[in-house]
């Protein structure tokens, strides 16, 4: 008995060295990754300007549904999520018209934040 423990105690003690081994160098890969990415990083940043972007943010969408809409009136109390999200796209929407009325190309997204 004291034979098999000593043999099991031999092949935990190996197969833990081994994936000890392996976390080490998965440790080392991902360091070398990182510091590659971050050159490329640099270098990509360093070579392009960067971009301006516009936030808009409606102070208060649930008024401007409410003064825009009789529908929105009543919607508003009980799916005020809803309302936000619908007011966001009108708006949307609305700047983007304007904008190809005047010929300006735009790339417009609504992000949740």
């Amino acid at each position: 008995m004291t034979t098999f423990l000593l043999i099991l105690s031999l092949l935990l003690t190996v197969f833990s060295s081994l994936l000890c081994w392996q976390v080490i160098e998965q440790r080392k890969t991902i360091t070398r990754l990182m510091t590659q990415t971050m050159d490329n990083d640099q270098q990509f940043h360093l070579e392009r300007e960067p971009d301006l972007i516009l936030t808009l943010k409606v102070l208060n969408p649930i008024a401007v549904a409410k003064r825009e809409s009789r529908s929105a009136r009543v919607l508003a109390d009980k799916f005020p999520v809803m309302i936000r999200k619908m007011v966001y796209q009108g708006v949307m929407k609305e700047l983007e018209e304007e904008m190809v009325e005047r010929g300006i190309d735009v790339e417009m997204h609504i992000e949740y934040r």
